[in-house]
């Protein structure tokens, strides 16, 4: 059968440019040729009837043929993954590996924290934690490079399933002893009085708050700007001003009473969510499964 010569080596090979570009960058990251992987891919080419990518002067793109292989390709890979992992897992949750993707905010407490207190029940279990876009968690786990993507999201993405969905606002962040840190929701009228830091435009936090000025007609200057969390915390906490968040990225934070957060009360500021993704139709470890539900419980904010 023509499936059953769809070899294992052309298939990796295969991917490998897919998710590079180029041939050149596939074989140094394979530690072999570029004329093997050429050879590879010719064969399949040949072996299908049909051109895989499409060459262009900057490197080589995937053709209609090819992003339908590529995805057949990543199933195989994952289910073999699968397969090894519950195997591993025969004897309850000792060994096994969660790939994580995730936006910035996350991972500064959150997952951290949740990661420390999976491991004390199933010590034996590995992480990884790729830090990113929104647009690139979710092409992550699209590509099979993350088993999890956590991440804020505004639009529905084909080929993604949504395993948690919760509306995330946009909050206000403040010392204790600031002179708005008695109030539990603010109006941009309100902080346009202060000094203000605020992530860079990328971000989706500052999407919807310039989103927000624009319907009030209202224009913030800044007096920092950067795309470091931690920086515009810092500049908080050490009596800077306010400075805009979503609340996972400063719930311990406020737990702990180190700063005060308030929902911003303007239209507009909960036109994104906070999504738990996986692959539609991929049939997930049984570790993963499991931290997955596991992070369902922690994401919802204590009442």
């Amino acid at each position: 059968m023509l499936s059953h010569r769809l070899q294992e080596t052309s298939l990796r090979y295969f991917l490998e440019v897919v998710r590079c570009g180029s041939l050149t960058e596939a074989a140094v990251r394979l530690n072999v040729t570029a004329s093997a992987i050429s050879r590879q891919v010719a064969i399949l080419e040949d072996l299908l009837g049909v051109p895989l990518f499409d060459r262009r002067p900057r490197g080589m793109v995937p053709s209609a043929a090819g992003e339908l292989l590529a995805a057949h390709a990543r199933r195989g890979a994952l289910e073999a993954d699968r397969v090894v992992s519950d195997i591993q897992g025969l004897q309850g949750l000792r060994r096994g590996r969660v790939r994580i993707a995730s936006s910035a905010g996350f991972a500064i407490e959150f997952l951290p924290r949740a990661i420390a207190e999976f491991r004390e029940r199933y010590p034996g279990i590995q992480f990884h934690l790729r830090v990113a876009s929104p647009m690139d968690v979710t092409t992550a786990v699209l590509h099979g490079d993350a088993d999890i993507g956590l991440t804020y999201s505004r639009t529905a993405e084909q080929g993604i399933r949504i395993e948690h969905r919760q509306p995330a606002s946009v909050l206000a962040i403040m010392r204790p002893d600031h002179a708005l840190a008695r109030l539990r929701s603010v109006t941009l009228a309100q902080m346009r009085a202060f000094a203000i830091a605020l992530p860079e435009g990328d971000n989706t936090v500052r999407q919807l708050f310039d989103i927000g000025c624009s319907e009030r007609r209202m224009v913030f200057e800044p007096v920092l700007v950067s795309n470091h969390f931690e920086t515009l915390t810092n500049f908080v906490l050490y009596g800077g001003g306010l400075s805009i968040s979503g609340e996972i990225t400063v719930r311990d934070r406020v737990r702990r009473g180190e700063l005060h957060a308030a929902e911003i009360r303007e239209r507009g500021m909960r036109g994104r969510a906070i999504e738990l993704q996986t692959l539609t139709g991929r049939t997930l470890p049984e570790v993963v499964r499991t931290f997955l539900g596991f992070l369902r419980e922690q994401l919802p904010a204590p009442a």
